[in-house]
């Protein structure tokens, strides 16, 4: 869920083609011929699912694929994407469950295409992945065990990227993208977005006490490049049945690795364990499972520890405040920038209601409980 840096998701940033005009763009940009498309939700981007034509040339060939058109913000800054798509081949080479990246006719990993609206010429830059199968997590009831292999997955992808090498790299140091955990105090720019309310109370207060108890913390952190999204629709599952007849999920893609930037191991097990907690019936009990996994490859210190509740309450706050601040923008977009909202004020105001000693400890005993082999 990501715009570009600084001010993020101005007005008529988000590109509105048209099912004919994405097809036709597959086809002058990649060379296949488009056989059926279909848009797929996004923040504000514009993605497609495009189904192509097989040829006698092509019969090895996937046949599914998605066409991503960035905004005109994040096509301003092309070596950005470049590199995301270079993280991905390099992901997927490690063994991830990433999608392939399609070449251009010219053989390039990205296009830029130019649009005359009549008024003004604008730029996107388009790119064609590999469409991968499953389901989002979001739709399916993930067990505990699940829970722990997300956080597990999410420590490996930090761990793998250690050896991730690129000479543009210096681009994921995004200083105020608003979407990086440590700018959470950059939310008091989109406040007018919330009601004077209990709501907006809860967010004062997260910001108040991030930068009082976490902004002075970052030092102590160990840095790395975060993915930064893992959300419970960019982790994709296959189902199989146990021996018991129970279905068995495992993750078959991960998507969306445009919020990708240089953070600390702990944000990324933060961001995972607010988005687990979105669809989650007992939303408390998520985090214990989720740190476990990620501890089983990545152990937390004593102060990343300390700064966990917080840091999810961060992302909580991200998330609701900028899907009323887009909502604004793009209220067209309502029913996808506000699938966090349907649950996530609640989770957020139980977390402050119980309070960061009881939230740790039911998450601390839980993750010390998978040690002795017996999760809770």
């Amino acid at each position: 869920m990501s715009s570009g840096d600084g001010q993020q998701s101005r007005a008529f940033t988000k590109p509105t083609f048209t099912e004919v005009q994405a097809s036709a763009l597959v086809e002058s940009v990649f060379g296949f011929k488009v056989s059926k498309i279909q848009p797929l939700p996004s923040y504000d981007d514009q993605n497609f699912h495009v189904h192509i034509s097989r040829t006698k040339d092509t019969t090895d060939d996937p046949v599914d694929y998605v066409l991503k058109i960035s905004n005109t913000e994040s096509s301003q800054i092309p070596d950005l994407i470049e590199m995301q798509n270079h993280i991905i081949m390099f992901l997927r080479e490690a063994g991830f469950p990433t999608a392939s990246v399609c070449r251009t006719k010219g053989d390039n990993t990205i296009s830029l295409v130019s649009i005359d609206s009549g008024s003004e010429t604008k730029s996107y830059l388009v790119r064609m992945l590999t469409y991968l199968p499953g389901r989002p997590i979001a739709e399916v009831a993930i067990s505990h065990q699940q829970l722990y292999e997300i956080g597990r997955l999410a420590a490996q992808l930090d761990k793998a990227l250690e050896k991730f090498h690129h000479p543009k790299l210096n681009l994921l140091h995004r200083e105020n993208f608003i979407w990086n955990l440590k700018n959470v105090p950059l939310l008091e720019k989109y406040m007018d977005a919330l009601s004077q309310n209990q709501n907006r109370e809860i967010v004062e207060q997260v910001i108040q006490l991030f930068k009082e108890e976490v902004m002075t913390k970052l030092s102590h952190f160990r840095e790395c490049i975060n993915h930064g999204d893992l959300n419970d629709h960019n982790i994709l599952v296959d189902s199989s049945k146990s021996a018991s007849g129970d279905a068995v999920y495992q993750v078959s893609g991960i998507l969306d690795f445009g919020d990708m930037s240089y953070g600390y191991y702990v944000f990324e097990v933060a961001i995972t364990i607010m988005y687990m907690m979105i669809e989650s019936l007992n939303p408390i009990q998520v985090g214990g499972h989720v740190l476990a996994g990620f501890e089983s490859v990545i152990p937390l210190t004593a102060v990343e520890r300390s700064a966990l509740f917080l840091l999810v309450c961060g992302r909580f706050s991200q998330s609701l405040v900028m899907a009323e601040h887009s909502c604004r923008l793009y209220p067209e977009n309502k029913d996808y920038l506000m699938i966090t909202a349907k649950t996530g004020w609640k989770h957020l105001q139980q977390m402050f209601d119980m309070g960061q000693k009881a939230v740790e400890q039911i998450w601390f005993e839980t993750a010390k409980s998978y040690e002795s082999g017996i999760s809770m």
